[in-house]
Order: structure tokens, then sequence, then C-alpha cells
């Protein structure tokens, strides 16, 4: 939930500050997903979750809150695409040193550098803290850099497929982006459960398959690039088949939402398989009691539990 959670709060930062439909959206929504991805990895091999003196949980959601409190108080998002510097008080004379471009910077690019060093410093500080971990218990310490594969795998695919069909990152990106939420949250509730159970580190993730078919057909029907076709194999030219400038875009939304709605599909089906094989492994229900506390007797599902750990003990 927290990760499906991370990419609509990416949604609501946006709108707050009104980064639009753009590259800076989508790069805040690569900062906060990676680092929620590299977060749990750590705790994968770490099997501790660790808080760094940066995290979302804290600064992270401290952030927001003041950014949303700082629009209400000043009418509108537009605040944040004055210069910083200058709103802030501090005059140009006062700072000869800072270039005029650096010095007119809005508030909007400044955060998208925090978040950068932000990003940067939490990774490198994951990947040693594995690194560390794995060394004091005598493993191997360069095997775990492999889990960071699936989710950078992930984003050169969005990075790629927004290049390729700019008219989704302009004008339909609110779907997308709960797309990739969805893509990040699979592979981290995969993570989660491979750690629960103590299985093999999860690298494959299902939901890559639309990003794939959409960046290879882009590629193939791009002139700039491969050129094998034009426009699109699966939905035509760009012109559409009617004609219409506009058919192209129709076909481009609906692979969106096809893979929107696969992505709903795929982890609504792990998050049910989850909750389900839980609550029947120990007999309870998810939303309420049934068995309710009788004071002097002992609970079923601890009854059902301790019969189960004998039997498993005789074999």
């Amino acid at each position: 939930v927290d990760a499906c959670n991370t990419a609509l709060e990416v949604l609501i930062f946006a709108g707050a500050t009104n980064l639009g439909q753009s590259w800076p959206t989508v790069l805040t929504l690569f900062g906060s997903a990676f680092t929620f991805y590299v977060q749990t990895w750590d705790e994968y091999y770490t099997h501790t979750l660790t808080l760094g003196i940066i995290s979302g949980p804290v600064e992270g959601i401290l952030t927001l809150c003041t950014v949303y409190a700082t629009t209400a108080i000043k009418g509108g998002a537009s605040f944040w695409h004055r210069p910083m510097l200058a709103t802030l008080g501090i005059p140009a004379s006062m700072a000869p040193f800072i270039p005029a471009t650096l010095y007119n910077l809005p508030f909007t690019s400044w955060y998208i550098i925090y978040g950068a060093f932000v990003l940067l410093f939490s990774t490198l500080s994951s990947i040693l803290n594995v690194m560390s971990v794995r060394r004091q218990r005598k493993l191997n310490v360069y095997q775990p850099l492999l889990g960071l594969l699936p989710a950078l795998a992930m984003w050169v695919l969005v990075l790629a497929y927004l290049h390729l069909r700019p008219v989704v990152r302009e004008r339909h990106l609110v779907p997308f982006v709960v797309f990739v939420g969805l893509v990040n949250a699979y592979s981290v509730g995969q993570m989660i459960v491979a750690h629960l159970v103590k299985r093999e580190f999860p690298y494959w993730n299902v939901l890559l398959l639309p990003l794939v078919v959409g960046v290879v057909d882009g590629v193939c029907g791009s002139a700039e690039y491969l050129g094998l076709w034009e426009g699109s194999l699966l939905f035509g030219s760009g012109s559409g088949s009617g004609g219409n400038a506009g058919d192209g875009e129709v076909y481009q939304v609906a692979f969106v939402f096809c893979s929107l709605g696969l992505a709903v599909g795929v982890y609504g089906s792990f998050v049910f398989d989850v909750i389900t094989t839980i609550c029947d492994y120990l007999d309870i229900w998810c939303l309420s009691i049934k068995y309710p506390f009788v004071e002097g007797q002992t609970a079923e599902p601890a009854k059902v539990i301790e019969t189960k750990t004998k039997v498993i003990g005789k074999q």
C-alpha cells in the first residue's frame, strides 16, 4: 500500500506545485519510487529496516506537508515558479559568486536538485550498509547489487517510452504514473514476501513486458532510430487508419490504459493471494476477529499453529 501511495503522492505534489505533465513530474516519480525500492532491497539483505539521516517516512513527509501548507498560505501553486533566492530576500548584490542562471532558478528546480542529492545519498548509504552486513556475515559482497538491476531496467524503459511517445508524457501522464507506481509496488511486494518466507531474490517482474513492447515498437517505428516500419506496428501510422491526426494518440492512450488494467489485475491478484494465504494458514479473518478472546481459554489460532508446529517437528 505504501508503494502505491508513493506514486499517488507524486500526483498530489505535482498538482500542488503546478509541475504539470512534464519531465519534472517524471523525475519526482523516479526519485520517490526508486528510493522506496532501494530501502526494501536494503531490508531484504540486511533483515533490518534502516531509516537513513534523510528518509521518506520522516523528512519526506515533513517536506510535503511544508509544501502543501505554503501553497495554501500563498494562495496557489504559482508561488513555486518564482526565483527561490530572490523570493527568500537574497539580493543579487549579496551573492556575486552565484551565476545569474542559478540565482534565477525557481523553487521547483531547486526541489529537483535537492531530491537528486537525497536520492544519491540514500542509495549510496543503503549500498554501503548492505555490503557491510554481508562482509560481517562472510557472504558475497557484490552479489546483492544485482538486485538493483530490475529497478534500473524499469526506469530505462519508462524514460525511453516517454521520450518515444511524447503525447503520453504531455497529455496522459496521470494514468501512466499510476501504472508505473503499480509496477514498482509489485516489485517491492515480491521482495517483502521473499524476505518473509526466505526465498531467493525476485528479479523478474512480468509488468515490465508492456514497457518492453512499447519501447521496441517506438524504436522500430521511429525514423530517427531503426525505422523498420512507419509509426507503430501495433497501432498503424501516427495519422491512424482513418486519416485523422488524433487517431494515433487514441491508440497510444488505449495502450497506456490497457497496461494500467494489466497492472491492476496482476498486482490485485498478488495482494489477494498474500492476504488469503496468511489468513488460511493462521486461521484468521482479514478485517474482523474470527475467534473472540475468552478469558481463561486458549485462542483457536494458537492451537492450530501449535498443532502444525508439532506435525512439522515430527516430520
